[in-house]
C-alpha cells in the first residue's frame, strides 16, 4: 500500500511539472488572457479534468510557474553574489544578469507585467500576486545587502531592491513602445556611471 502511495504521489508530481512546462509554452505564445486551460491540457496531452485536479485555475497556473521563477532567479543572485565582488561592481553584476536574463526572454517579462495588471483589478489575485513579489523583493534584497553593507540612510535594502524591479518593469515597458530603447545593460550602466560620480564627490 505503501509503495502505491509512493507511485502515486510521483505521478501526480510528473503531472504537475508536464502541465507547468505546457503551461509556460501556451502562455508565453499566446499570454496571459490569450491562454486557455484547454490549450494547456491539449498542450500538455491531459484532459482538462487533470488540469482542474491540480490547479484551481489558470491564474494558480501562472502563479505556480512565477513561484518556480522565483525560486530560480533567486539561486541566480545568490551565485553572482558569491563571485562578484562587493559594492558598486557587485551591484552592476547582479543588475547586468538580471538584464541579460529579461533580454533573453522577453515575453516573459511581458507576461508577468501583464499579469500585474490584471491582478490589480482583482483584489484577492492581487494578494497573492503582491505575496509572490514580496518574495522576490525579499530575496533580492538579501543579496544587495551582502554586496552594499551600507546602503545609506533612508534606503534599507528593501527599497533598493523594489526600484531596481520597478526599473526592469519600465525597461520591458519601454522597449515594447520603441524596441531597442533599453538594451541590456543599461540599467547597469546608469547604476554603474551614477555610483562612480557619488564616489567622486565623497
Amino acid at each position: 500500500m505503501a509503495i502505491q502511495r509512493l507511485r502515486r504521489g510521483a505521478q501526480v508530481e510528473r503531472n504537475r511539472g508536464l502541465l507547468l512546462a505546457a503551461a509556460r509554452r501556451v502562455f508565453l505564445a499566446r499570454g496571459f488572457h490569450g491562454a486557455t486551460l484547454e490549450a494547456i491540457a491539449e498542450e500538455a496531452g491531459f484532459s482538462k479534468g487533470v488540469v482542474y485536479s491540480q490547479f484551481e485555475s489558470k491564474a494558480d497556473l501562472f502563479l505556480g510557474l512565477l513561484d518556480e521563477r522565483i525560486a530560480e532567479r533567486a539561486q541566480q543572485n545568490e551565485r553572482i553574489v558569491r563571485e562578484a565582488a562587493s559594492g558598486a561592481a557587485g551591484l552592476a553584476a547582479l543588475v547586468a544578469a538580471g538584464e541579460r536574463l529579461a533580454a533573453a526572454e522577453p515575453a516573459w517579462a511581458l507576461l508577468v507585467l501583464e499579469f500585474r495588471a490584471h491582478a490589480a483589478r482583482d483584489p484577492a489575485l492581487n494578494a497573492r500576486y503582491a505575496a509572490a513579489h514580496a518574495r522576490t523583493t525579499e530575496r533580492l534584497a538579501a543579496a544587495l545587502a551582502k554586496l552594499l553593507p551600507d546602503t545609506g540612510p533612508g534606503w534599507p535594502p528593501e527599497r533598493v531592491a523594489a526600484v531596481l524591479l520597478a526599473l526592469g518593469s519600465g525597461t520591458t515597458l519601454e522597449n515594447c513602445a520603441t524596441h531597442g530603447a533599453l538594451p541590456p545593460g543599461a540599467i547597469a550602466d546608469l547604476l554603474t556611471r551614477a555610483l562612480g560620480a557619488a564616489e567622486t564627490r565623497t
